[in-house]
């Protein structure tokens, strides 16, 4: 038998080469952050600059973008319009992934697919190598069981639930193809420091403020809510877990809760609130176009879609969830 190649020294030297450019070419993979300023993004961001990871903070304000990112040295600022083709490639290009987060006011929930559409058919035409969506829960309707699985029934009720199931269809859709690997993370109901779009955000407000706190009820109910902090690593590990790929993921909460035992923890005494119900809703509706199109979501409110997130700590591992206390401590920290 001949000598192994291994102990040929010249050899050795360059598959030393070769291991050493595969790894940097590794860690300076940029990530696309479409949707970079919004709650999430941000959350996404925190843990990509924790890793070391390059990113390219995606939105349509540069004002708003210097403003969040300007001086994080791991962040490049691309400025996008979601109507031009062109500025879409443009801002997807030389990426390795893309994490999509756009949201659109309730108002134009039509714009979910559309959107998804054109970064997809971008992200393709500028050869991205994989895509995660970060969706919602209103893809499943109702609960038709206690804990909510992905193999749960897509059956939603609601004209957003279908246009966000339309939207998760085509990232599952581009997968087949072979053009592009792609995968989606659902998450509920979300809170945390600084999050305006929320449920309970009046609720830190109104402590700060030692008024009564406006809150879309019933309160009691059984429920359960993201910490956002908490996102943005999970996101991360996924990216990084090839057999996360073509495939659905919940993440839940830390546990079940309701607006009621939270607003008891914000207070830390007897909560003071007023609650809005679904009639007390369809009248504020008359002059809130947020609050008219919520109505046809109120159902995620009387009856309770717990997700069960199992087979998403199988693949990752055990998930930090910060607690309801602290979350709440953190947010009250930070509420003016």
């Amino acid at each position: 038998m001949g000598k192994s190649n291994e102990s040929n020294p010249i050899v050795r030297h360059h598959r030393i080469r070769i291991r050493k450019y595969a790894m940097t070419q590794k860690t300076t993979e940029i990530v696309a952050l479409v949707g970079a300023t919004g709650a999430i993004g941000k959350s996404v961001a925190a843990a990509l600059h924790q890793k070391g990871q390059p990113y390219r903070a995606i939105g349509r304000s540069r004002t708003t973008l210097e403003t969040t990112f300007g001086d994080n040295p791991l962040a490049e600022l691309a400025v996008w319009d979601p109507d031009d083709e062109a500025s879409i490639r443009k801002a997807l290009r030389g990426v390795a992934v893309v994490v999509y987060m756009v949201g659109v006011p309730y108002t134009d929930f039509h714009l979910h697919p559309i959107l998804m559409r054109r970064v997809l058919d971008a992200a393709i035409a500028e050869k991205v190598d994989r895509l995660l969506l970060v969706g919602t829960l209103y893809v499943f309707g109702r609960a038709q069981s206690t804990r909510v699985t992905e193999n749960h029934p897509k059956a939603p009720h609601t004209f957003k639930g279908r246009k966000r199931k339309e939207q998760e269809e085509l990232v599952l859709a581009a997968h087949t193809t072979g053009e592009i690997r792609t995968t989606v993370l659902r998450l509920p109901d979300f809170y945390g420091p600084g999050i305006e779009r929320s449920l309970l955000s009046d609720l830190f407000a109104a402590v700060k403020q030692n008024r009564k706190a406006k809150l879309i009820g019933p309160i009691d109910r059984p429920h359960e809510f993201v910490f956002v902090p908490d996102v943005g690593p999970v996101v991360v590990k996924l990216l990084d877990t090839p057999s996360a790929l073509g495939e659905t993921w919940n993440l839940g909460g830390a546990g079940v809760t309701s607006q009621l035992q939270l607003a008891r923890l914000a207070y830390g005494k007897p909560p003071r609130c007023v609650v809005a119900g679904k009639m007390m809703l369809r009248l504020l509706g008359l002059f809130d176009p947020f609050l008219r199109e919520f109505v046809e979501m109120h159902y995620l409110l009387t009856d309770p879609l717990i997700v069960d997130d199992s087979a998403l700590q199988r693949l990752l591992g055990p998930i930090t969830k910060t607690p309801y206390s602290e979350g709440v401590r953190q947010s009250l920290a930070v509420a003016e």
